[in-house]
């Protein structure tokens, strides 16, 4: 076996060992919203200066292949950014085990 196998091997071993560790997690994007209401004399109908109202936060996501919108509460906001960091984490992970394991199997043809 060539040093540059056991190195990635090594590897591979790090990064399910990194994935243990990992917390919770969502896929998806938290965006910030605002809106104008249906009120005709409202802040956020002004014709010279409107003020919309927000910021609201959502995330949106697919899952098996449904698309979903969800409001998030200004409370939950910190939560959620940290669930998406680590998902996005998870997938820099995997693809870098995916492609360490191609790389190995190339070798071994």
């Amino acid at each position: 076996m060539t040093s540059q196998m056991a190195r990635w091997q090594d590897r591979i071993h790090a990064i399910k060992e990194e994935l243990r560790e990992l917390g919770e997690m969502r896929p998806g994007a938290l965006s910030k919203q605002y809106n104008v209401c249906g009120k005709p004399n409202c802040r956020c109908k002004d014709a010279h200066e409107p003020k919309k109202h927000g910021p609201y936060f959502q995330i949106s996501y697919s899952h098996h292949g449904k698309s979903t919108t969800e409001f998030v509460k200004r409370d939950r906001v910190a939560d959620v950014r940290r669930q998406l960091a680590t998902y996005a984490k998870f997938r820099k992970l995997v693809d870098e085990w995916v492609t360490l394991s191609l790389r190995l199997a190339k070798l071994r043809r």
